[in-house]
């Protein structure tokens, strides 16, 4: 058999744009989407849609944040409800919709309570019955980290009432 002669410089390029490909793959807004439905169909709660209107204020807010990196909450605008990730190193929008959605092991509906010690309000959120609209954003921080926030409309999370 005969192979071609390929030079380490051209698949190493070849194989870092397979794998940034893979990576962008995971932030589009269907991405999003489809990680909180899948948490949403669990409970049986309908799926949300992606709204532009959601996504630019996320883009705005996750902008700000870009020189520091902190999980400092917009309050929404007053519209939205919002979770928040962030990693020193990458992280992908479907990984951060994974890391809200965790938080379902915390969570007790009996109860409408997180386990003593524990947070559950990102998961409540994410599959709150009343919200139809997200938006997501994602931005690379001056530090090298990754900021990461999804907006929800109509928010949720309201004291006394259970997400579904």
């Amino acid at each position: 058999m005969i192979f071609p002669k390929f030079s380490g410089t051209l698949i190493m390029a070849l194989l870092a744009l397979v794998m940034a490909q893979t990576l962008q793959a995971q932030d589009s807004p269907q991405d999003y989407v489809n990680a909180h439905n899948r948490a949403r169909a669990e409970v049986g709660v309908g799926p949300v849609s992606w709204d532009n209107t959601v996504a630019a204020f996320a883009q705005n807010y996750a902008r700000q944040r870009a020189g520091d990196c902190r999980l400092i909450h917009s309050g929404g605008g007053g519209r939205y409800g919002e979770n928040l990730a962030m990693s020193t190193g990458g992280l992908t929008g479907v990984d951060a919709v994974a890391l809200w959605v965790n938080e379902k092991v915390d969570y007790d509906y009996n109860s409408n309570t997180c386990r003593p010690g524990k947070v559950c309000g990102h998961y409540t959120q994410v599959v709150w019955r009343n919200t139809v609209r997200i938006g997501c954003a994602k931005v690379r921080c001056n530090s090298g980290g990754t900021f990461i926030t999804c907006n929800y409309d109509p928010p949720g999370n309201y004291v006394g009432q259970k997400p579904y």
